[in-house]
């Protein structure tokens, strides 16, 4: 008896491990091959801007958003514009349909002030503050399902802040 609960732990262990691996390499790919979209920068109150070593983001595209008209889970449609930044189309339930050149960012409406597209924190190392204040993009990588990772912040000629 006390062999199988060996055994059950160990498979247990091992399809976890496979579930994180394969979270990791989904990520990787999604950096390496999703298509990098910049979403302006809202907003924030300067008293939380900074807030120790993380800047708090809200995007552009997630203000005005009433409560009662958007669905808890969806897609925010986006188009990018001539210079390459993001412009809100629509919220909708489904990933389709899409126009030609649209392209969907999955998003979780979290509370009647807050709609989560992309990462909403962006970490940095302790002492530079100062450089990502100036921050007016945040840089996302988008897939064909909507998934998207953070990959960085650019100043407002498109540069990323390093």
């Amino acid at each position: 008896m006390k062999n199988i609960k060996w055994w059950i732990i160990l498979i247990n262990l091992i399809l976890l491990l496979v579930y994180f691996n394969g979270s990791i390499l989904s990520k990787e790919d999604l950096l390496k091959n999703g298509k990098l979209i910049l979403l302006e920068l809202a907003p924030v109150d300067p008293r939380s801007l900074m807030q120790g070593d993380y800047m708090s983001l809200r995007y552009k595209i997630s203000e005005g958003l009433k409560s009662d008209s958007l669905a808890k889970q969806g897609y925010c449609v986006v188009k990018q514009d001539a210079s390459g930044v993001a412009q809100k189309q629509r919220f909708q339930n489904e990933k389709s349909p899409l126009a030609p050149g649209e392209q969907v960012i999955k998003y979780n409406y979290a509370d009647q002030w807050n709609v989560h597209i992309g990462a909403e924190s962006y970490f940095f190392q302790e002492g530079q503050a100062e450089k990502y204040q100036k921050a007016k993009y945040g840089g996302i990588r988008v897939d064909e399902d909507g998934n998207s990772v953070l990959v960085g912040l650019y100043d407002e000629l498109k540069r990323r802040i390093e």
